[in-house]
């Protein structure tokens, strides 16, 4: 199973049963709002990319894609040598420097929406390379006939995500709100285990998964 945008939209009025104009020219928020849920909530290679910068000598502060929601992995190139910085918070950042000294980085920290911070402050214009997770298009960016990965590898994620959202804006019942939150969790279980397991173990190496319940 699959879901287009069309799709999607239709289902969300079939399972609430709710066709009025307010609540359909809500749709699209509904959608977002569950894909940004599971963006959040699992963690898939799929979602990663690299992006390469410069620091600007004597500036702590690297600023981060526009598409950025978190950090993966960050590294400094010096010459032909990579080093891979240690995350740490804020705090510690700013008490390991200070006095805003300058030297090789060693440590970074997200510090707001838009800059990533890193101590000691560099004293060179060191290549970066910023492994991170991204926010991918929503599928309400594309054409009523279009799909996203999600919408067609994680469809039940995305539609019990959407329901709860519509249910939501509806005041609807606590039982049935309940029951698409559940289901929600029950789908996005399932994502999980193939973004923090399956895609970073193998059967040789670590054995089969098992799941509670199975046989």
């Amino acid at each position: 199973m699959s879901y287009t945008l069309d799709q999607m939209k239709t289902a969300i009025q079939d399972y609430t049963e709710n066709t009025e104009t307010t609540f359909v020219s809500q749709l699209t928020n509904f959608i977002k709002n569950a894909e940004q849920r599971i963006f959040t909530e699992a963690q898939l290679s799929i979602f990663r990319k690299n992006v390469q910068g410069t620091f600007t000598i004597s500036s702590e502060f690297l600023a981060f894609p526009i598409d950025y929601l978190s950090a993966y992995s960050l590294s400094i190139t010096s010459g032909s040598t990579k080093q891979f910085l240690l995350r740490k918070n804020v705090t510690y950042i700013q008490s390991v420097n200070p006095a805003n000294l300058d030297g090789t980085p060693k440590y970074y920290s997200q510090f707001n929406n838009t800059n990533i911070i890193v101590a000691p402050t560099p004293d060179s214009n060191y290549v970066t390379e910023l492994h991170y997770y991204f926010r991918p298009d929503s599928l309400t960016a594309g054409a009523g006939s279009g799909t996203t990965w999600l919408s067609i590898n994680a469809p039940l994620a995305l539609l019990y995500g959407s329901l709860y959202e519509a249910y939501t804006f509806m005041k609807g019942e606590q039982d049935l709100l309940t029951n698409y939150q559940q289901r929600y969790v029950e789908a996005l279980g399932r994502l999980k285990t193939l973004g923090e397991w399956d895609e970073v173990t193998d059967a040789y190496r670590m054995g089969l998964v098992m799941q509670q319940g199975g046989t």
